[in-house]
């Protein structure tokens, strides 16, 4: 373990403040930073923290993660996450507990990782488009390079009728044991472009499927010819009431043309108001107009944004 004490963005020494860098979590420190994750996401209204980044929040090992713990005392007060796996550049997701903040303590997170991965530039997420965090990027001179979309659809408004599929195609769920690996593959052809879908690995898919909210009855596959060609995997969020997801919709390049993702968003869109649900969401990048046009003809309107700055 390494550990490191400065001065906190210009101001004085804090007592006791300390940012430990580890490539391992022990339990404690998985529950205090899922507390510290929890409070910022009730005082923010977003979490602070992406999806693959909490399922990092692990005591297990991830071999391109180290976790930067940032304590006042034995309090922890500041959690960061800097993920080297990105062929990009290195990446950082941080949370500062909000009884704690104002005291340059994410930037001092910040300026930990950036001196860990110099020379090399380091990219920054910023969960709902948070002021301070635009504020904070500016003052170290990191760009906006990135807008992440997100879009919600009320689902007790009327569908679009289900259409019809393909003579050559088969739908049916995913069957866990079975099809992890064809799915991979159609995953990284359907993704090979994109910076972060596209590098699902299977410990990335083992992490979801342990998930509680993993439900193979919700993924539905495309198939053609025994070949899986398309994929819409469904996830409900566990919250109050609870909210659906177009969590990925991915069709192979060589099926590009026969309506298979418009078929296939229906198909989860119509389970999921099944299930009762009266919510849908989805990210979709803000740079990706035909996708935005879609969903918009599909009742989807812009509810927030996700920004990554570079620098």
């Amino acid at each position: 373990m390494n550990q490191y004490v400065e001065s906190v963005a210009g101001h004085a020494k804090l007592p006791e403040e300390t940012i430990e860098a580890d490539d391992r979590l022990s339990e404690a420190d998985v529950a205090a930073v899922r507390e510290v994750v929890a409070a910022a996401t009730a005082a923010d209204g977003v979490a602070p923290l992406h999806e693959q980044a909490m399922l990092q929040v692990t005591a297990e090992r991830v071999a391109t993660v180290r976790h930067l713990l940032m304590r006042h005392g034995e309090r922890l007060v500041g959690y960061g996450q800097l993920d080297e796996g990105d062929a990009s550049a290195p990446r950082l997701d941080c949370v500062v507990d909000p009884a704690a903040r104002r005291h340059g303590r994410g930037r001092a997170l910040v300026a930990w990782a950036r001196a860990a991965v110099a020379p090399r530039a380091l990219e920054l997420w910023s969960h709902g488009d948070q002021p301070a965090a635009a504020a904070l990027a500016e003052r170290l001179g990191f760009e906006r390079v990135r807008e992440l979309w997100l879009m919600r659809r009320d689902l007790r408004d009327e569908l679009p009728p289900m259409r019809s599929v393909p003579e050559s195609i088969r739908i049916r769920t995913f069957r866990p044991g079975e099809d992890e690996e064809a799915w991979l593959a159609l995953n990284a052809r359907a993704f090979a472009e994109h910076p972060e879908q596209g590098r699902t690995t299977r410990a990335d898919l083992d992490r979801r499927m342990k998930q509680p909210w993993f439900d193979p009855e919700g993924f539905f596959l495309a198939e053609r010819d025994g070949q899986l060609v398309g994929f819409h995997w469904t996830k409900v969020h566990d919250a109050d009431p609870p909210v659906g997801e177009v969590y990925v919709v991915g069709v192979d390049p060589e099926a590009q043309g026969l309506g298979l993702g418009g078929i296939l968003t229906l198909i989860g869109l119509h389970h999921l108001r099944d299930r009762g649900l009266h919510t849908v969401l989805l990210y979709v990048e803000a740079t990706n107009t035909p996708a935005t046009a879609v969903y918009r003809r599909l009742g989807f309107a812009h509810a927030g944004t996700d920004v990554m700055y570079h620098g």
